[in-house]
């Protein structure tokens, strides 16, 4: 009996310093989650260190955005412009701001083109905080030119990190209010990342690969993939940044708007587009939703540091949908 009970409170013990560890390892390799609440804004820090922020400014933004976004090491990876100004950096297309999610030709509405609003997504309220779970949970409107709400969204973003890559996983669900909304099939959308001109394909140092194993934009636009990373170089270092879709995602596999310039948008609304783009026989997708009923989009960006193989990536894809 007494060595039974030894036995149990040296099992007690070691379970206690295995604990104790796993905190230990986890705030070394930094997973520690918090935000910080801001005026029109929240940052997301990575055991106290920036990631990135949620900005939701309707006076100013024509969208909520997360800008900008770093790097565990701190490098930031998405263009500056239009928030600042950084030499060198080009000033085309102003609507590509951080990571967003819209789309254009919404009922007759350019949600993703637009620089001045109406239309405009604009942010209602946060329904989530949850620094344990790194979980931000959102509501938005989607408001058409005449200022009527056509769409709410209900997002949710949790945020991770391993030590050497820096994650947000997205949930949005599209949910059409009184009237039938009808997404026309078009390029531009949907998820999307603006990245950094240093790592956009086009400057030389950098190259995209699909879970196809397609590389460069030139071969992967159009197409129909569960995954694609950009990797690229700065100052001798490595970076990447990979997008996941998610089976549940609406019309999954998602087709990709990955352009050499620095636009990285997956895009599953585009299809007779991008198959005419790809002298396939074009099949119009038009999602369409009666009021009432809804679509969700799913995604993960991934920022890691280092070379990651297709390989690599595709254990990381599978590990993420099971």
């Amino acid at each position: 009996m007494k060595k039974a009970l030894l036995v149990m409170v040296l099992f007690s013990v070691s379970m206690m310093f295995v604990a104790c560890s796993t905190q230990e390892a986890q705030k070394k390799t930094g997973r520690a989650i918090s935000f910080v609440e801001g005026e029109n804004q929240i940052d997301v820090l990575v055991d106290g260190n920036f990631f990135t922020s949620y900005k939701y400014d309707k006076t100013t933004l024509t969208k909520p955005v997360l800008f900008p976004v770093e790097s565990v090491s701190g490098t930031i990876v998405t263009r500056m412009y239009p928030f600042e100004e950084v030499e060198g950096e080009s000033h085309d297309h102003p609507h590509h701001t951080g990571i967003f999610f819209t789309y254009d030709e919404v009922n007759e509405n350019g949600f993703w083109n637009n620089t001045t609003f109406p239309p405009q997504i604009q942010h209602l309220e946060t329904t989530k905080m949850d620094a344990k779970t790194g979980t931000l949970g959102t509501v938005m409107q989607w408001v058409d030119k005449d200022e009527k709400p056509i769409l709410k969204e209900d997002r949710t973003m949790v945020f991770s990190s391993n030590g050497t890559a820096n994650c947000v996983d997205m949930k949005m669900t599209l949910t059409a209010q009184d009237d039938k909304v009808v997404f026309n099939d078009t390029k531009e959308g949907m998820f999307a990342i603006r990245v950094a001109h240093w790592l956009k394909e086009k400057s030389g140092n950098s190259e995209y690969l699909s879970s196809n194993g397609d590389r460069t934009a030139k071969n992967i636009w159009a197409t129909r993939a569960k995954w694609v990373t950009l990797e690229g170089k700065k100052d001798n270092k490595v970076y990447g940044i990979a997008i996941f879709n998610h089976p549940e995602s609406n019309n999954y596999p998602t087709y990709w708007h990955a352009r050499d310039y620095g636009l990285f948008a997956a895009n599953p609304l585009g299809q007779s587009v991008f198959q005419k783009g790809r002298d396939q026989e074009p099949v119009p997708y038009n999602l369409t939703l009666e009021p009432g009923q809804s679509a969700t989009f799913h995604f993960k960006l991934i920022v890691y540091e280092g070379t990651k193989t297709q390989e690599e990536l595709e254990a990381m894809y599978e590990k993420y949908i099971q």
